[in-house]
């Protein structure tokens, strides 16, 4: 009888494309795609931070108004507004407005009182809904599941507080791939790690950042580009210096209610990412989770239910 992961393995193998109704990205989603292409400056960056965490206010705003809120001027909004691809801040403006509409318009009503802790969990089940959404399409997870599983070795980094994700990856992707290299920290230690994946035929670094992002792993990310490795890089923000630095971003929330941030939705994404690899090569996935198994049973790594 095949274990839980392998059922799973043979079961829940991504299919490429739309295969259900056309469901429209949430408006962080759109946000964060209609400013993730160009490459802005760092005032840029923080009218687009603002805008993406305030788009059903933001999106009425004067340019006044959003240069006062921001802290900039308002020339600097209106070469945002041409940098994203808009002729001026009332076509920008105009757009966002059209984003904030639909989603006032399929919002929830007016919200249950909640305590804290109900708050923090409606916090991570609206990010795992933007997350949904987001894989309406999920042909970008196939292609970069793929890529990571062809990477031989593949290294995994987490430094600081996105350790525990990068262990989570790392302990699941070694049941399924025959040399995954965890990285947790930085400095020289990650240098001399990320250096000699690449010499032993390495082609890819995923990468996990989580607030507070931390010079370390900037640095890591950096590193990982000079000695030839391409960066896919799973974080909070889709904006800022670690996502211009990475070759692909997997932009998901965190929650943010708790005195500690919460990871449902990055999880979720290592997850998607972990069955995309299987979907890569099945033959391999299939024998390396059938010897994983024989090696359990023989030395009783676990509890029989």
């Amino acid at each position: 009888m095949p274990s839980p992961q392998q059922a799973r393995a043979q079961a829940s193998a991504i299919t490429s494309g739309k295969t259900a109704p056309e469901v429209e990205a949430a408006p962080t989603s759109q946000l964060r795609e209609l400013f993730d292409g160009p490459r802005l400056s760092p005032g840029q960056r923080r009218i687009a931070q603002y805008l993406i965490e305030h788009i059903t206010e933001a999106a009425f705003l004067s340019i006044t108004e959003l240069a006062d809120r921001v802290g900039v001027s308002q020339p600097s909004v209106t070469r945002f507004a041409g940098a994203v691809g808009f002729s001026g801040y009332p076509a920008l403006r105009e757009r966002l407005q059209s984003i904030a509409l639909k989603a006032l318009a399929g919002g929830p009503g007016e919200p249950d009182r909640a305590n804290e802790l109900q708050a923090a969990v409606d916090a991570e089940l609206a990010n795992l809904e933007n997350l949904r959404r987001d894989f309406a399409d999920p042909d970008r997870v196939i292609h970069i599941g793929r890529e990571l599983s062809r990477s031989t070795p593949l290294t995994v980094l987490g430094l600081r507080i996105a350790e525990s994700l990068a262990e989570y990856f790392g302990y699941a992707a070694r049941r399924i791939h025959p040399d995954v290299r965890l990285v947790t920290r930085g400095g020289s230690v990650a240098y001399d790690a990320l250096l000699q994946s690449r010499e032993a035929g390495g082609s890819w670094v995923l990468a996990f950042a989580m607030p507070r992002h931390s010079h370390e792993t900037l640095q890591a990310v950096r590193v990982a580009h000079r000695v030839g490795l391409k960066v896919a890089l799973i974080t909070d923000l889709a904006l800022g210096a670690l996502a211009d630095e990475a070759d692909v971003t997997f932009a998901t929330g965190t929650g943010s209610r708790l005195v500690f941030d919460s990871y449902a939705a990055p999880n979720v994404m290592a997850a998607a990412l972990l069955q995309a690899m299987t979907d890569a090569d099945p033959e391999r996935t299939q024998a390396r989770l059938e010897k994983y198994e024989q090696v359990s049973d023989q030395h009783q790594f676990f509890v029989r239910d």
